[in-house]
């Protein structure tokens, strides 16, 4: 429908809905590529927001085109998640910082609180693919100054969203330190999202946070004595695995299913149990087979190292 607008809604005729249509038509293609395997439909996303930023100029519509800035961002935040390399999130890192030169608080605040939060985590992918912890403690500002528009009693499920996101810097943050100070303040920014965060009302949200918690659950686990930890973890990841099954989100599904293969490994370090190894290479396998279906590079290196480790621990190299 917005090809064919296109070709009445001429740049040459009427610029400014040429660029409103090219938005649309950039979001409608991030929408079935971020459900898709492979890049092409995000490519076309990128393409289409950039089209529409040549009309709507910061001068011309300044609102209107920290809104395309903000889209291109998350366009291009998507794309860098599936490819190795920081390009195309620093692309989308640099797209947010314009976007918040219009989107001010004192303007648009619940707007602005949006690109805090999508440039947040820009942040945090980034961070995590980057020695060092100045982009994840980057991450940690932004998420914060996004809960200070985000109200839990104006709008409980973005603030549990931000309690969420806000976790997952923390948690980040956390493995690269010693101690585990950031750890717990992950874990409870994760059990206050649940609070708001539920299954009946956002399933799969829910089981995010769940993924999330277990993680976090995991890393304290490894740092401490006993398995109280990990039994937790256990329960969070099978959680998690209620709503993200492998035939509904199968990508989703993979990133679980990896985790829980990590689970499993530890637990195996921790009593030398070679079944738990065991266990975890199936794991490990089968979400390599779906990151290899989505065509996700960043996933498959780290699940393909994943398995390796296990397969050398299995034969008795470590």
């Amino acid at each position: 429908a917005y090809r064919a607008a296109l070709e009445e809604r001429r740049r040459d005729r009427v610029p400014l809905d040429w660029a409103r249509t090219q938005n649309n038509l950039g979001a409608a293609l991030q929408m079935l590529g971020e459900r898709e395997s492979g890049t092409a439909r995000l490519e076309g996303a990128v393409l289409a927001y950039r089209a529409a930023l040549e009309e709507r100029t910061r001068d011309r519509v300044p609102l209107e085109w920290a809104t395309t800035q903000n889209n291109l961002g998350n366009a291009l935040k998507a794309l860098g998640e599936r490819e190795i390399g920081t390009a195309r999130l620093e692309e989308a890192v640099a797209a947010y910082r314009a976007a918040l030169e219009e989107r001010r608080r004192d303007r648009v605040p619940l707007d602005w609180a949006t690109t805090q939060n999508n440039l947040g985590t820009a942040l945090q992918k980034l961070g995590e693919r980057e020695s060092g912890t100045a982009r994840l403690e980057e991450a940690v500002i932004a998420f914060r100054a996004a809960s200070e528009a985000w109200a839990r009693d104006r709008v409980p499920l973005k603030w549990a969203m931000m309690q969420n996101n806000l976790g997952t810097a923390l948690l980040t943050l956390g493995a690269r330190q010693v101690g585990t100070a950031r750890l717990e303040e992950a874990v409870a920014a994760f059990h206050a999202a649940l609070e708001t965060m539920t299954r009946d009302l956002v399933p799969l949200d829910w089981a995010r946070t769940q993924m999330n918690l277990g993680t976090a659950l995991l890393t304290l686990g490894a740092r401490q004595v006993g398995t109280a930890r990990l039994e937790e973890t256990v329960v969070a990841f099978h959680a998690a695995l209620e709503e993200r099954t492998r035939d509904r989100v199968p990508f989703l599904w993979a990133r679980t299913t990896e985790n829980l293969a990590l689970l499993e490994e530890s637990w195996g370090d921790r009593t030398g149990d070679a079944t738990r190894w065991r266990a975890a290479l199936g794991h490990a396998e089968a979400a390599l087979e779906e990151y290899r279906k989505a065509g996700a590079d960043y996933d498959i290196d780290s699940a393909t190292r994943l398995r390796d480790r296990l397969r050398g621990k299995l034969s008795g190299g470590g």
